[in-house]
């Protein structure tokens, strides 16, 4: 099976633009989301948070700007946010980045710097695996070679769903993950079980990881699912 096919949501208002950027990132073998406003934005990030590896966000946008965009992603997810603006005002590009967005580019600006950037937002957001397949966050390791799991060096027995459901967290961390994202990933989109099974196995996964002399690293993100992050107090 070939790699997933890199996702792009690209929030821009002007549509001779939003088309010439979707032509160009399709030709990279992208998928191209677009929304041409801030609501239409949210709406599909709700929908389809889990999938989508990057925003190209733009600053004036028609119902909500791209700033309270941003700032409402911001609320539970860490997915890179390249800002686009007409306006060159030292003051927004500040905003923006302090705001939560991950770079930022003023209109008119060429194709070829605004891929390059992409390239390098999508690589800084990988998680970090290390050569033995390893994904670490905080003092968690999931070794998916081994598929073994330690928290400080200690090794957590997992049954194969929950070290199934913490790699699937794993592989988003610092994202707010869906309940029916979490369901189709870890019991198939042909599962006709109760739904609170996902919240059963949740608790069991927060019991052994998250015990109360450790930083809390599962949270319940209201109204959507959970997240595997340690840039979080609560959410």
């Amino acid at each position: 099976m070939g790699e997933p096919m890199t996702t792009i949501l690209l929030v821009e208002d002007e549509a001779a633009l939003a088309d010439s950027l979707r032509t160009e990132f399709e030709l990279e073998g992208m998928q191209v989301l677009w929304a041409a406003d801030g609501e239409a934005a949210l709406s599909a990030f709700r929908k389809q948070s889990g999938q989508i590896d990057l925003i190209i966000l733009d600053w004036m946008l028609p119902k909500l700007d791209g700033f309270t965009v941003l700032r409402r992603i911001r609320k539970d997810s860490q997915v890179p946010v390249i800002m686009l603006t007409a306006r060159d005002y030292v003051g927004d590009k500040v905003a923006g980045l302090t705001g939560g967005a991950d770079d930022y580019m003023t209109k008119p600006f060429e194709m070829e710097e605004l891929a390059a950037r992409v390239e390098v937002a999508l690589r800084h957001s990988q998680p970090e695996f290390q050569k033995n397949g390893t994904l670490r966050i905080a003092n968690l390791a999931v070794d998916t070679t081994a598929k073994r799991v330690t928290r400080a060096g200690q090794i957590i027995p997992l049954t194969q769903r929950e070290y199934e459901l913490l790699v699937e967290l794993s592989k988003h961390q610092n994202e707010s993950c869906s309940r029916d994202e979490l369901l189709n990933a870890v019991w198939g989109q042909d599962f006709d079980g109760q739904p609170n099974i996902l919240d059963v196995y949740v608790r069991n996964l927060r019991h052994k990881i998250d015990t109360p002399d450790q930083q809390k690293l599962i949270h319940t993100v209201r109204g959507t699912g959970y997240m595997l992050s340690d840039q979080v107090a609560t959410v």
